[in-house]
């Protein structure tokens, strides 16, 4: 009987750290996929490699002490066709990729080391940065680990540092379970999220900690340019904690597909821009719902729950349809937020405000409850856009806004150490307020405010 263990030491492996090991790792997973499936394993030391593609039956499992070390040779990551931000088109390889297959696991107490200040630089030199002058990138960066219409996927206690972008991004997948992983990615480094599923069901994120340069977990469904809308259902996120990144948990903008059905429990926020994050804008379509947020802890975010409808970053977004606060007919592009719970979340140090929830003209935010909340902002306010929209105004120390909103229920909801009103409700239908409180020695105004103006 063939071995179902393949030591990439076999094929040729060294773990110098200096000697290319991308053969020898391509030749170990050959033999497993030969043999019907099976462990290829890495064991202590660091080994030099470019992209890896797994297949179905198959788990990469690295020891303790273990490191698989990135090549920055761009022709190690070879084009394939993928999803970049909601669109399909093609892009280099990830550092570790698979299509079409099922049972495949990433697993081991190892380190997957992506070295992506060489990815970074080259995207800051791509931008016009003359202080970077790497070669010039023709397809997207490449993600950590993606995989593309695979089923029963497991990624389990590695650390994942240094992604050359989006550290873990499942697409198109069912059944997908990520545990007691640890991503590291410099605070500034563009456009690492954590882990981005798009256009995936039945997905399970627990135990992890994810601390990054972008949005620590971002839940996509694909956009309007995507050749088909393919829905993201049932997802659990839970004993997290997240640090730094623009957001904690995100919902869109890319929902073309709809987005529903996803649970947020027992996390743990700190200094992330925003906390929980809902955003889309006109021309997506697509819905987001059923969204269950419970037992949060927040420390130092900018704002810790946001829904924006009109968000403006990215292609398209400076267009007068996305911008303009008028309403617009109601048609297969319009989006639309609805069914979301909040309750036991715990926010200290805000500084900016303590939420903002902002529909369309045409499509109020539905249905949103508040239950057992409590907010203190922060002493040192922190002027800034409680999220990225044309016209804006800064915003600092101030309490929760919601403007093109319908169904809201607040109730056992404190704020704290606010300015203005604690709450301010502008354009609106049937909001209720329920056992709520407001103290603040910044802020002789009433607690709530019924006729704020809009601030754009």
């Amino acid at each position: 009987m063939k071995s179902c263990v393949f030591d990439i030491r076999e094929y040729g492996a060294v773990g110098d750290g200096k000697t290319s090991c991308t053969k020898a790792i391509i030749d170990a997973v050959a033999a497993c996929r030969e043999a019907g499936g099976g462990m290829v394993y890495v064991p202590v030391g660091i080994f030099l490699t470019g992209a890896i593609q797994l297949f179905s039956n198959m788990e990469l499992h690295l020891e303790t002490g273990a490191t698989l070390l990135f090549s920055n040779d761009m022709e190690e990551y070879p084009p394939v066709m993928s999803r970049w931000e909601g669109v399909d088109r093609m892009v280099h390889m990830s550092c570790i990729y698979a299509e079409n297959g099922h049972n495949i696991s990433v697993t081991g107490r190892g380190t997957l080391n992506g070295q992506g200040k060489f990815w970074w630089d080259v995207l800051k030199q791509d931008r016009g940065c003359p202080d970077f002058p790497k070669p010039h990138i023709k397809y997207p960066r490449p993600k950590f680990i993606s995989f593309d219409n695979c089923e029963d996927v497991y990624i389990e206690k590695v650390k994942i540092i240094n992604s050359p972008s989006w550290t873990i991004n499942p697409i198109r997948c069912h059944n997908v379970h990520v545990e007691g992983v640890t991503i590291v990615n410099p605070a500034d480094s563009p456009n690492t999220d954590g882990i981005d599923p798009d256009s995936c069901k039945n997905m399970h994120i627990s135990n992890c900690h994810i601390d990054v340069g972008d949005d620590c977990i971002a839940i996509k469904a694909g956009t309007e340019e995507a050749k088909e809308n393919i829905s993201t259902e049932n997802i659990t996120i839970t004993n997290c904690v997240m640090v730094h990144g623009h957001g904690g948990v995100v919902l869109g903008s890319e929902m073309s597909g709809n987005i529903r059905n996803v649970s947020v429990s027992n996390c743990v926020f700190q200094d992330t821009d925003r906390g929980i994050r809902l955003k889309t804008r006109r021309g997506r379509g697509g819905v987001i719902e059923n969204l269950l947020v419970t037992n949060i802890m927040m420390d130092r975010v900018l704002c810790p729950l946001v829904a924006n409808m009109y968000y403006g970053c990215g292609p398209k977004g400076g267009d007068k349809i996305v911008s303009e606060k008028v309403p617009y007919p109601v048609t297969e592009i319009t989006p639309a937020i609805r069914h979301l719970k909040f309750s036991s979340i715990t926010a200290t140090d805000v500084r900016a405000c303590a939420g903002f929830f902002y529909g369309l003209a045409e499509m109020y935010v539905d249905d949103v409850s508040f239950d057992s909340i409590s907010i203190t902002m922060s002493d040192e306010n922190c002027p800034g856009e409680p999220d990225m929209m044309a016209g804006i105004q800064p915003v600092a120390g101030e309490g929760f806004y919601c403007n093109n909103v319908s169904g809201f229920s607040f109730n056992k909801v404190s704020v704290r150490n606010h300015l203005g009103a604690a709450f301010r409700v502008g354009k609106s239908e049937n909001v209720e307020f329920t056992a709520c409180t407001a103290s603040s020695n910044r802020s002789d105004a009433e607690m709530i405010d019924h006729n704020a103006p809009d601030i754009n």
